[in-house]
C-alpha cells in the first residue's frame, strides 16, 4: 500500500483503526456529544463518536437533532477548531527562578504531545494549511506549533452534511478533503451497508490502514464516494463572491456599512475564538508571591478587543467599526498579502457562534452592492 491508494473499510472495523492509532503513541481527538453541542476532545473509541447526531446551523443558531441513520460524521463542524490543539489557548514559553541573587531563565521543556485528528473536515484542513502557513512558513517558525503538527496524525473526513453556514465551495476548501491529511475517509451508506472510503495521503497513513481489514475501492466504490461530496457541494447553506474581493475591500475602506454592521456587533470575540486560522495571541506574566519565580505565557488575544491595539497614548482602533473593518478586511485580503492565501476556509463558524448572526457573505455582499450603486 501506498499514498494514492483508495481502499474500503466497514464502518464496524474503524475501532480497530482507530486502535492502532493508540498503539502506535497516539491520544486520539475526535468529535463527540457534550453540552448540546458537536465538540472535539479527547475519545477512547467509536463509541464516543457522533452517531446518529447531526446539526442545524443559521445566523446565530446552533441545534442538535436526531438523524434517521447511524452516521458516525453525518454532521458539519462545532464551536471547536483544530486549532485548539496546534495552537493552543495558553501556552508557556519560559519560566524564571530566583538564583544567588539573579534569575535563571528556563525554557518549558514538557514533550510535545502526539494527537491523533479524528473527523477533520476539509474547511479545517485547509485551516491547518493556513495555519501552517503562519507559523511554519515564515522567517520566525513557531517552535511549539511544530513540534505539535509535526507529530499529529490527520484523519480527515470528507463532508456529506453542510450546514446552513457552511460556504466551503465558495473557498475551493471542500468538501472534498485536499492536501494534508494522512487518511481521508468518505462515509457512505445505503443500500444495506456502512463503509468508509478511504485514500491514503502519506506513507504513515499507509502503514495505519494496513493494519486493519479492508479491501481495494472498485469502481462502483469510488463513484458513491464521489456521490456524498457532489450532494454536499449542491447543498451549501451560503455563498461567497471572491472575485476581486480583497481589491474591494481595500477601496471600501471609507464604507458607510462600517458604522452599519457595528450598531449589531457586541465585539464579543465570538468569531475569532471560533475560528479554525485566527491566531492573534498576547502574552501575560505571572510572578509569584515572593518574588522567587516567574512565568510567562502566550494566550489567545482577539482584534475585537479594544486593548488589543492599545499602544503608547491609548487604542489605535476604539470603535466597534473599526475593529470589525480589521477582522473582515484582514481576513479576506491583507491575510493574502501577508500569507499568499485567504484567512476564510469558509466553514462558517463565525457566522453561527455570532450571538447576532453577523453573516460574513451579507457583509461582503453588501459592500460590492454598495460600489455598483455608487454608494
Amino acid at each position: 500500500m501506498k499514498p494514492g491508494d483508495t481502499l474500503v473499510v466497514e464502518a464496524r472495523e474503524l475501532d480497530a483503526l482507530l486502535g492502532a492509532l493508540r498503539e502506535r503513541g497516539h491520544t486520539l481527538l475526535g468529535p463527540t456529544v457534550r453540552d448540546g453541542a458537536i465538540v472535539l476532545d479527547e475519545i477512547g473509541g467509536v463509541s464516543d463518536l457522533p452517531a446518529g447526531w447531526t446539526d442545524e446551523q443559521d445566523g446565530g443558531r446552533y441545534r442538535l437533532r436526531r438523524r434517521d441513520d447511524g452516521a458516525l460524521f453525518g454532521y458539519a463542524v462545532g464551536p471547536h477548531a483544530w486549532k485548539r490543539y496546534l495552537h493552543p489557548p495558553a501556552v508557556v514559553r519560559w519560566r524564571a527562578r530566583r538564583d544567588d541573587g539573579g534569575f535563571v531563565a528556563e525554557p518549558d521543556k514538557a514533550p510535545p504531545p502526539r494527537y491523533a485528528f479524528v473527523g477533520v473536515r476539509p474547511c479545517e484542513l485547509a485551516a491547518i494549511r493556513v495555519q501552517d502557513r503562519v507559523f511554519l512558513g515564515g522567517s520566525f517558525v513557531d517552535p511549539a506549533y511544530r513540534s505539535r503538527r509535526e507529530s499529529a496524525f490527520v484523519l480527515a473526513v470528507d463532508c456529506g452534511s453542510p450546514a446552513g453556514t457552511c460556504f466551503c465551495v465558495s473557498m475551493g476548501t471542500g468538501p472534498k478533503a485536499g492536501p494534508g491529511f494522512d487518511l481521508a475517509l468518505t462515509e457512505v451508506i445505503g443500500d444495506g451497508r456502512h463503509v468508509l472510503v478511504a485514500e491514503v495521503g502519506t506513507e504513515r497513513g499507509a502503514e495505519v490502514a494496513g493494519a486493519v481489514p479492508h479491501r481495494p475501492a472498485e469502481p462502483a466504490d469510488l463513484e458513491a464516494a464521489r456521490a456524498v461530496t457532489a450532494g454536499a457541494q449542491g447543498r451549501m447553506g451560503r455563498s461567497l463572491d471572491t472575485d476581486g474581493l480583497k481589491d474591494l475591500l481595500y477601496r471600501r475602506y471609507e464604507d458607510p456599512r462600517w458604522d452599519e454592521v457595528a450598531k449589531r456587533c457586541l465585539a464579543c470575540s465570538n468569531c475569532t475564538m471560533v475560528c479554525p486560522t485566527c491566531f492573534c495571541a498576547t502574552v501575560e506574566d505571572e510572578t509569584d508571591l515572593l518574588g522567587t519565580a516567574t512565568e510567562r505565557r502566550r494566550i489567545w488575544d482577539s482584534c475585537f478587543s479594544q486593548e488589543f491595539s492599545y499602544v503608547h497614548g491609548g487604542s489605535v482602533r476604539t470603535s466597534g467599526s473599526a475593529r470589525y473593518r480589521q477582522w473582515i478586511t484582514h481576513k479576506l485580503a491583507t491575510w493574502h498579502d501577508q500569507f499568499g492565501v485567504s484567512g476564510c476556509v469558509g466553514c462558517g463558524r463565525c457566522i453561527t457562534w455570532c450571538p447576532v448572526g453577523i453573516d460574513i457573505t451579507a457583509e461582503a455582499r453588501a459592500l460590492r452592492q454598495g460600489e455598483t450603486q455608487g454608494s
